[in-house]
């Protein structure tokens, strides 16, 4: 069997084969990517966890607008080539559109994209970034975060590594567990258990993770309310 761990990863494999069984740990929009064709029945070979990125796209927007309710355009690195971050970015255009706040996707392929991105009008008058969880993305976390803060930028990231690397909030599933999930579904593979049996699971953990050590450097005021609410707070 095949494990390939984000969406990219597992259309390349199933451009190679349509009977070897395949899973993946992390996915947005797997029906939209086009590789199973329902959730509750994926109808071939290929299974796995989706960690709802498209559908949490809208939490994320509110969360930063509860704690800096002023933000009317949010900066967006992604590569709209990448099915997931297209995904994710036309979702948060549709709940943005609702509330006013235009989103800015700012075009990432390379390394020196992030310099050119850095260099851009629309990416330094931003009022906030959204760290989308692209391969990209990940590799360049640190420098987009050192970005924000010299912008003086909240950031929302989808992973609590963010966070945890001087970002301002995550919201969003936890990888470790997404990944012991799709541990269990290869394990019922490797038994004997078909893909196409096996319905696409949602993750165990949502988690929203706030650093108050930035907050504190962007001037933010975090509503009582909301640290009940964090999973994780780090200082």
């Amino acid at each position: 069997m095949i494990f390939a761990p984000v969406t990219p990863a597992a259309l390349a494999a199933r451009k190679v084969t349509k009977t070897i069984p395949i899973v993946f740990a992390v996915s947005a929009d797997p029906i939209d990517a086009g590789l199973v064709t329902s959730l509750r029945e994926p109808g071939g070979n290929i299974t796995g966890i989706i960690n709802m990125n498209v559908e949490l796209a809208a939490k994320r927007l509110e969360l930063l607008r509860q704690v800096a309710p002023r933000i009317s355009r949010i900066a967006v690195f992604s590569n709209l080539d990448n099915v997931p971050d297209r995904q994710q970015v036309n979702a948060l255009r549709d709940t943005a559109a609702k509330v006013a706040v235009a989103i800015v996707p700012i075009d990432v392929r390379t390394e020196n994209d992030y310099n050119i991105a850095f260099e851009r009008p629309e990416t330094q008058s931003a009022h906030a970034i959204m760290i989308l969880p692209s391969p990209l993305n990940i590799r360049f976390r640190s420098r987009i975060i050192e970005f924000a803060a010299r912008h003086h930028q909240p950031t929302m990231d989808a992973e609590d590594r963010g966070p945890r690397e001087g970002a301002f909030m995550s919201y969003g599933p936890n990888w470790a567990s997404n990944f012991r999930q799709a541990a269990d579904l290869v394990h019922r593979i490797l038994k004997g258990a078909k893909p196409a049996d096996l319905p696409v699971e949602q993750p165990t953990k949502i988690e929203l993770v706030i650093n108050m050590k930035t907050a504190k450097a962007l001037g933010l005021t975090i509503p009582p309310s909301l640290l009940l609410r964090a999973d994780q707070v780090i200082e």
